[in-house]
């Protein structure tokens, strides 16, 4: 009887194991099948977008049809109700899978959730919503002194002006934009939670917050947890800040920043407030040119023990601004791009021989070597991106920031060996950028928006709510009363165009530093703010190691793999440890208020 019931159970386990292949099997068909169409899609759609972005001219109306048309087509592809009801019913027998493939059809129903089919009139709506609010952000006509101005201009002013009176007119101009803006927001908001619920999710938050494999909870602890390790030096950072613009402007120290006192429109960078003397690259980069940049960067990626970049990089890249006299124009934002998700790489650039673009173009190649390094055989078409969507920024950001380290300028003699910088002013400022945006990044913009989408935030409470967090994270107030016809928020870019995923640069600042710490200690042995990266081939294979794996892998097993560690701003706060001594000598005596 035991060798019968033995039997049987044998066959059940064979039967089980041989229709866990098939299902497999099946599976594998439609994933081929459906990568194929999605791939094809895809090149038509970024091969469209780069000629509207390397291709700006005047009248052209065939241009931006053939984009809309492209984008449509694999719109309607991604979100087709055949492809959503196919992942849903394998998913429902994901236990039988292999991990791949469930990573693979969950990256199906994500990018199905944008433009779901089953709601195509709500996903029609919501476009239109999202072209006519980006029109008037960037359409809009903004006044100073009855005169018409630039972003640029009001910028310039915040950062150089000691007139309290007019960086608070430039201040108050760069926010009556907010004011068009808001009806269109609350709009956006009901339209995007609306089309996102059509594929069971809470809401648009939480819909972006899916693609980190966490819930809405994680991710607002963690980003909280972010603020709180960071506050201490922050404290610290606006205790010096409050002091040193009340002497600057002349007036008492106020216990709370006012906006229109810092040089940013929104208070996310104060690394203006320092200047550091000592290292000047601009005089010597113009003497070797801009190809020179471009080239030395390819050189510093191969040091490291990685291959050169294909020649049809060169070919199609636009890196240099158009020559004067050219019938059209160019987008000039830096930005890389992996058109086919195979090995059509290239880079839209405007590189001149100065500072900025040689630290750009080292952080835009970054990215162009990560789409290089996972597009390999283990890791399908559909699954190839940065571990996370903060990971390609983090990287990016990395290694510009190795770049402009004075042992690596020394090393390539852009610098004297013998030149004196002031160590301390460097770090304040340093600071003043990635300290400060912390709390702007993982705490202001993070919590509106989640209050917006998840907590379904009146319109007519917009305003308030804006500024009882920008007080509560930055220590920042408005100058003046700022009621509901007002929409502040509105006058940031992201919160209209790339909504409810800010946190992404805040996870890629703290990213940074981990990764940087990690090859400046366990690999280099070095200072993790004076380090060479040039020519280390060990660095060279710890990147390979974690960025070939893109999205195959979850991004926390690779970070406690590649590091031994969690996400955490322990490194950031390790390498501003020398600056937090200065800052509460400095401090000494002084009121804080955050």
């Amino acid at each position: 009887m035991k060798s019968i019931l033995s039997i049987l159970a044998l066959l059940i386990v064979l039967s089980s194991c041989t229709q866990d292949a098939q299902l497999q099997s099946d599976v594998q068909s439609y994933l081929d099948t459906y990568t194929k169409e999605y791939k094809d899609l895809y090149y038509t759609s970024a091969k469209a977008e780069w000629k509207s972005n390397t291709y700006i001219m005047e009248g052209d109306t065939l241009t931006k049809k053939a984009t809309e048309k492209a984008n449509e087509a694999f719109a309607k592809f991604t979100g087709s109700e055949e492809n959503i009801n196919t992942a849903r019913k394998f998913l429902k027998k994901k236990e039988a899978l292999k991990p791949i493939q469930v990573k693979q059809l969950e990256a199906i129903l994500y990018a199905a959730a944008n433009n779901p089919s089953t709601v195509a009139d709500l996903v029609k709506e919501r476009i239109k919503a999202e072209t006519d609010q980006v029109e008037k952000l960037y359409g809009y006509d903004f006044q100073l002194d009855g005169k018409s101005v630039t972003t640029n201009d009001l910028d310039k002013i915040l950062r150089e002006e000691n007139d309290v009176a007019k960086r608070l007119a430039a201040w108050r101009a760069s926010k009556e934009v907010g004011k068009g803006l808001k009806d269109g927001l609350a709009n956006l908001k009901s339209l995007r939670n609306k089309t996102v619920q059509a594929l069971g999710y809470d809401d648009f938050f939480s819909y972006q917050v899916s693609d980190y494999g966490m819930t809405t909870r994680e991710m607002l602890d963690m980003n909280k947890r972010f603020v709180k390790e960071l506050m201490p030096l922050y404290r610290e950072l606006h205790t010096y800040a409050r002091y040193t613009l009340a002497k600057k402007y002349g007036v008492d120290v106020p216990d709370y920043l006012p906006a229109h006192w810092l040089p940013n429109r929104w208070g996310q960078d104060w690394a203006s407030l320092v200047n550091v003397e000592g290292i000047n690259l601009d005089g010597v980069l113009e003497e070797k040119g801009a190809t020179w940049l471009v080239e030395q960067s390819e050189r510093f990626y191969v040091s490291l023990g990685l291959e050169k970049l294909p020649q049809s990089f060169w070919d199609k890249s636009s890196l240099y601004p158009l020559p004067e006299g050219m019938p059209y124009k160019k987008n000039n934002h830096a930005s890389a791009w992996h058109l086919d998700l195979e090995n059509d790489v290239r880079s839209l650039m405007s590189v001149q021989p100065n500072s900025e673009w040689y630290e750009t173009t080292h952080h835009e190649l970054g990215h162009i070597y990560y789409y290089i390094l996972y597009t390999n055989p283990n890791v399908p078409p559909l699954l190839r991106g940065g571990a996370n969507r903060a990971f390609h920024e983090a990287v990016g950001s990395m290694l510009g920031l190795a770049a402009t380290q004075k042992p690596f300028l020394q090393g390539l003699g852009l610098i004297p060996e013998d030149v004196k910088t002031d160590e301390m002013q460097t770090l304040l400022k340093e600071a003043l950028n990635y300290v400060v945006f912390i709390p702007w990044s993982a705490g202001v913009m993070t919590e509106f928006e989640h209050e917006l989408y998840a907590n379904d935030l009146p319109e007519d409470q917009f305003n308030k709510k804006w500024w009882e967090i920008k007080k509560k994270y930055q220590g920042i107030v408005p100058p003046t009363e700022r009621g509901e016809e007002f929409c502040d928020a509105a006058s940031k870019t992201h919160i209209n165009n790339d909504a409810a995923q800010y946190y992404d640069y805040a996870l890629s600042f703290i990213l940074l530093f981990q990764l940087h710490d990690h090859i400046a200690t366990q690999i280099l042995k070095q200072d993790p703010r004076a380090t060479n990266y040039y020519g280390s081939k060990e660095t060279g294979a710890f990147l390979k190691k974690i960025l070939s794996p893109g999205v195959s892998v979850d991004w926390r097993m690779l970070m406690n793999d590649a590091l031994g560690e969690e996400i955490s701003a322990k490194a950031m706060l390790n390498y501003f440890e020398p600056l937090m001594d200065y800052l509460k000598k400095e401090n000494e005596g002084r009121k804080y208020t955050m």
